[in-house]
């Protein structure tokens, strides 16, 4: 293990996981676990980056091989000691011996962490598999499976966090409740690690989570964006994403339960608007000029009802749908905004907030179009779509969105203010898709003085 460390770093920097873009990685493992094949070893490190302000701690599998890896050129992370150090998920050995150890619900012990598999259902045999390419802040791999078993997804957690992923609590309570919008829960994989950082020193976190993967699935982002482009009505399409929506939140609050939103609920909900408002102010100048008239919005609505709170899906936009042929749309990811806190994701929240994603989402629909082409002007397209997912939310859920505005547009402005800090941070060029959303919802929400 210590052989390899040092392979890693400049590895780890050039991936799309890697958190803090444009530094050089300080890392250093806390914690392995091993186990020999006979073409080497098939390690699972923890590593924790102290290059960022506040370190962050990934999961990196490595495969070291003694001989090259047939076809894996684009895995290779280095050698060492005559080892070839392969990305895990793109080795069959770490694929095979994750979806094992899940399914013989074993318990491994390492270096300084022990991990735990467990398994929903059995998935059936491995005969092989392959990463999903594309993914920004984890990896997947999909196996496929011998017999009529529909194909295996496992998703592998880069960033750890202590506490339950709410990815895997959330659609393990959805495939409790029999719900078709989500794919079946197969396992996932637990471990506890040292962490001197807290009281008790350990963490406990989630690892991987495997699941149903649904084959003939399209994107919904592609899905709208190819009708937008070509000017097609998506009103049906999003009518029908707003019902599945609302079957979800159904579901969710009777397996997971509701409280009532009272003042403390809603000072921490504020509270966490209120922290990233000021980062986007600090990282963002053009987000400064609306800083004042956003903290009056969050002021005003601090003062309304609000609805119940439950367990939501948390970052819903329309990457995180398919269209099943099977199924219709089927919502995916429930693992939250990528820059929460991990207790911020599985803390009960409003429905709205998921509304307001996903309105978010047809918004940049319309602005990706026009930064293909400027000339392209798609915000009708994105209004019609708008209102019909919130007609189909309506439909299903018996909660009248449209009485809750200024609720609704101040999760809108707090998510487009999220949007505007990771476009500075990652696609500069971006930057004029939430900044125009912010002037918009402000202009329509901020209270106005007699």
């Amino acid at each position: 293990m210590s052989t390899v460390a040092p392979s890693l770093a400049g590895w780890m920097a050039r991936q799309r996981w890697y958190a803090t873009k444009g530094r050089t990685p300080a890392i250093r493992v806390i914690g392995s676990m091993e186990t020999a094949i006979d073409e080497g070893l098939v390690m699972t490190l923890l590593v924790i980056d102290e290059a960022p302000d506040k370190p962050v701690l990934y999961q990196v599998p490595v495969v070291a091989r003694t001989s090259p890896l047939p076809g894996g050129d684009g895995a290779f992370i280095g050698s060492s000691d005559g080892l070839y150090l392969y990305d895990g998920p793109h080795d069959p050995a770490y694929a095979r011996g994750l979806l094992n150890t899940l399914t013989a619900e074993r318990h491994v012990e390492g270096s300084d962490i022990v991990a735990d598999g467990h398994l929903v259902s059995d998935p059936g045999r491995v005969l092989r598999s392959k990463v999903l390419e594309g993914e920004q802040s984890n990896t997947s791999i999909v196996y496929d499976v011998d017999g009529d078993s529909p194909k295996v997804i496992a998703k592998v957690f880069r960033v750890l966090h202590h506490g339950d992923n709410p990815d895997v609590t959330s659609q393990a309570a959805l495939t409790h409740g029999h719900s078709a919008r989500v794919p079946s829960s197969l396992g996932f994989l637990t471990a506890t690690w040292h962490d001197p950082g807290r009281p008790e020193g350990t963490a406990h976190g989630h690892l991987a989570f495997a699941q149903e993967f649904l084959a003939g699935s399209e994107d919904a982002w592609r899905v709208a964006l190819q009708q937008a482009r070509g000017g097609h009505d998506f009103t049906s399409e999003a009518r029908d994403l707003g019902r599945a929506t609302a079957e979800v939140h159904a579901t969710l609050a009777s397996e997971l339960g509701s409280v009532a939103a009272g003042p403390s609920e809603v000072d921490a909900a504020l509270v966490s608007m209120r922290r990233r408002i000021t980062t986007a102010a600090r990282e963002v100048p053009e987000v400064a000029d609306y800083e004042s008239a956003i903290r009056a919005v969050y002021d005003v609505v601090a003062d309304l009802p609000w609805p119940n709170l439950q367990r939501i899906h948390g970052d819903l936009h329309l990457g995180q749908a398919l269209q099943s042929p099977v199924r219709g749309w089927v919502l995916l990811d429930f693992e939250g905004e990528p820059l929460r806190p991990m207790p911020e994701r599985s803390r009960p929240d409003v429905p709205l907030r998921d509304v307001a994603g996903m309105l978010r989402s047809f918004d940049y629909v319309a602005g990706s179009l026009a930064q293909e082409h400027p000339r392209v002007d798609a915000s009708a397209w994105a209004t019609a779509a708008r209102h019909a997912f919130v007609d189909g939310y309506i439909d299903v859920s018996g909660v009248d969105v449209r009485a809750h505005r200024a609720l609704l547009d101040a999760f809108e402005i707090d998510k487009a203010v999220y949007e505007a800090i990771y476009e500075s941070r990652n696609r500069p060029d971006w930057i004029g898709i939430p900044l125009g959303a912010i002037g918009r919802l402000v202009a329509r929400s901020a209270p106005r003085v007699a």
